[in-house]
């Protein structure tokens, strides 16, 4: 959207109904496209805002140099930098050959849409603890050098499912053939 003549991509958006006279009230958290800075704010459910034209290629990462990442376009072979501040901490999770959904507004990148989950190695952590009602999470470095929290039973070399979100731990991965 375009809100005080700054384009805002709308991250959480929540409808409170207003009583009586009262009218209802978006609670919306912006992220502003310009500066890359998060906002909460409380808007009229009346007010009527600008929505801007969102245009979607999908784009294959090539590398990442000095805070800007390098992706192609697979049919043109035509190349994009992204500032690694507009990809976010989700940066650290580009692979190269990844094929990513990028959006556009005005013809300039405004986001990287990576799935819901991915499949990451883990590359250090304690040894695996097998002991019955121990509940505790044990801390683990990624490949990428992300720490994440796992359950006791993850060991080094296994390949997790990691919710790209948060960096929630969703399951383990089963080996190939097995």
């Amino acid at each position: 959207i375009r809100y005080q003549d700054q384009p805002y991509k709308i991250i959480v958006a929540d409808y409170h109904p207003g009583q009586g006279k009262m009218g209802g009230v978006n609670h919306l958290r912006l992220k502003n496209l310009a500066t890359g800075t998060f906002w909460e704010h409380s808007l009229r459910a009346d007010l009527k805002v600008e929505e801007l034209p969102v245009e979607r290629q999908t784009l294959e990462f090539l590398y990442e140099d000095g805070g800007t990442c390098f992706f192609m376009n697979p049919q043109t072979y035509d190349q994009l930098e992204v500032v690694s501040k507009v990809i976010g901490e989700q940066a650290k999770f580009l692979e190269t050959g990844m094929q990513l959904p990028v959006e556009f507004v005005d013809g300039r990148a405004i986001s990287v849409v990576f799935p819901d989950h991915v499949e990451v190695k883990i590359a250090d952590t304690a040894p695996p603890v097998h002991t019955q009602g121990d509940s505790t999470w044990k801390s683990a470095r990624l490949g990428n050098s992300v720490e994440v929290m796992v359950p006791p039973f993850v060991k080094t070399g296994d390949t997790i499912r990691l919710s790209v979100a948060d960096l929630r731990y969703m399951d383990r991965v089963k080996a190939k053939g097995a």
